[in-house]
């Protein structure tokens, strides 16, 4: 959120403190963002936590991750993140990493501060927000697992299972599982999931999932949706066909 409209709404006395704000992956759409704080009024007693995939793609990942340390956000690690953390490891040891490194990555991360770094770093698989009876992942679960036997994998990259089912629609908490990963399906609604990922790296929106203090997830759509701010990209910066930026 920029300075000058964190204090107006001080000044205003109209930011309610003690949300949590969960984000869809931004992958460096930092302008998209700072929009989205904007609007929801996010206040320095708010809280914001993101469901991954900060980076990559996107115009400005190294501002992402500027937010996301300014604002003391949680943050829960995606594929992206992953595979820039694996890129560095790997050239710390001076050997080939497991994965393709595109040249994109590979330039981000030859980019990167220490304080940048540090967000990605200090990132988790997953985090559990008792208050909200929420867990938020980045891709998704097996259905009947634990989450402490999940495959790290599976919480990085799953969108279906081996039927071809989304996940989501097997899935039966508590808790309630927020994620983002899967930007084909857009907003997902399912009894005990919801799917943030709205592709603003792709031309679509960036979202965000508002909770007041202790408020759970509704199982209604409606009153669901109504707990839903996005705002839209200001452009396609990603070619998901030609996987190209444009």
């Amino acid at each position: 959120m920029r300075e000058d409209a964190v204090q107006r709404n001080r000044a205003n006395g109209n930011a309610p403190a003690g949300r949590t704000v969960i984000v869809g992956d931004v992958h460096g759409c930092r302008d998209e963002l700072e929009i989205l704080l904007d609007r929801v009024n996010f206040h320095t007693g708010d809280r914001l936590v993101f469901a991954g995939d900060l980076v990559a793609r996107g115009p400005d990942s190294r501002g992402v991750l500027q937010v996301a340390r300014r604002t003391g956000a949680i943050v829960v690690r995606g594929n992206h993140d992953a595979k820039l953390l694996t890129y560095r490891d790997a050239a710390r040891e001076k050997r080939r990493p497991a994965m393709a490194a595109s040249k994109s990555h590979l330039a981000l991360a030859a980019s990167l501060t220490d304080s940048e770094w540090s967000v990605l770093e200090t990132s988790s698989l997953y985090a559990d927000l008792p208050e909200h009876e929420v867990r938020v992942v980045h891709a998704g679960v097996l259905p009947g697992v634990p989450i402490e036997k999940q495959d790290p994998k599976v919480l990085l990259h799953v969108r279906t299972l081996p039927e071809g089912t989304l996940w989501g629609e097997r899935y039966a908490g508590p808790p309630h599982i927020v994620f983002g990963h899967n930007a084909v399906e857009r907003l997902q609604f399912h009894a005990w999931a919801t799917g943030l990922d709205t592709g603003c790296v792709y031309g679509g929106k960036l979202s965000a999932l508002v909770l007041a203090h202790g408020q759970r997830v509704p199982q209604e759509r409606t009153k669901r949706m109504a707990l839903l701010v996005s705002v839209p990209a200001a452009r396609v910066y990603y070619d998901p066909i030609t996987k190209n930026p444009t």
